[in-house]
Formats: structure tokens, C-alpha cells, sequence
């Protein structure tokens, strides 16, 4: 197997895309049953522009990973389909997990792992998929 690179602008796109989603999901779709879940009053959910930063960030980080990963399986082998398996592959088996055991342990139900699980299932195959649609 050939590593087939990056691609540092399908990556930087990725993040947009994923902190949009984010945005869209959490701002509208699940923000009351989120606020819920997590224990929080409207007050406490205000964002701040460091928020934001430390949110893109991380996600900047997340989609090189996809992109290290998708790039893994070879030269010809970064299309969309395989970039979007991948992330919902690498959101199912690390990113829900690793979601769940920190909710478990800080007290919080199932519904918000339920909450945010779906939302990394989309994030990560969302990235997947403009990372693979991109290509290398």
C-alpha cells in the first residue's frame, strides 16, 4: 500500500463543512433536546469567539486525521464513497466510543451520547466524503 498524501485544501474544507454542520445541528435541529441532555440553560450555551477558535481547531485537526487515514488506502483508492466509509467507520469505532466513556463518567444519560454521537456520525462522514471527493 502507497500512502496517496493530503490534500491540505480538501482538509481545510472539511472543517468548514464540519463546523457549519455543527452550527446547523446543534443551533437548530437539537438545541433544545441538547441543552437538555447536557444540563444546560440558554444562559450557559452563549458561544464566544475562543469557542469558535478552539472548536475549528479541533476540527482542523480531525479532518487531517480522516485525510491520513483515507489516504491510506492508496493511490486511486480516495473517492468519495471510500472517504465517507472511513469517517463513519473512524466516528463508530473511536469518536462515539470516546464520546460515551466521557459522558458515562461526567454523570450524563444515554440521550446526550445519542445526541452527540449522531452529530459525530455526520461530521465525520461529511469530511470523509469532501476529502475523498477532493482527492489527493
Amino acid at each position: 500500500m502507497v500512502f496517496a498524501g493530503i490534500n491540505y485544501l480538501a482538509v481545510f474544507l472539511a472543517a468548514v463543512a464540519a463546523f457549519m454542520l455543527g452550527g446547523l445541528y446543534y443551533g437548530a435541529l437539537v438545541a433544545k433536546p441538547w441543552m437538555k441532555a447536557a444540563r444546560l440553560t440558554q444562559e450557559q450555551t452563549a458561544m464566544s469567539a475562543s469557542l469558535f477558535i478552539t472548536t475549528f481547531v479541533c476540527e482542523l485537526i480531525m479532518a487531517i486525521g480522516i485525510a491520513g487515514v483515507i489516504g491510506h488506502l492508496g493511490t486511486g483508492e480516495v473517492t468519495l464513497w471510500n472517504g465517507a466509509v472511513s469517517g463513519f467507520f473512524l466516528a463508530i469505532t473511536l469518536m462515539i466510543p470516546a464520546t460515551a466513556m466521557n459522558a458515562r463518567y461526567q454523570g450524563f444519560g444515554w440521550d446526550l451520547v445519542l445526541i452527540d454521537g449522531i452529530h459525530w456520525i455526520g461530521v465525520a462522514a461529511f469530511m470523509g466524503a469532501i476529502i475523498g471527493w477532493f482527492g489527493v
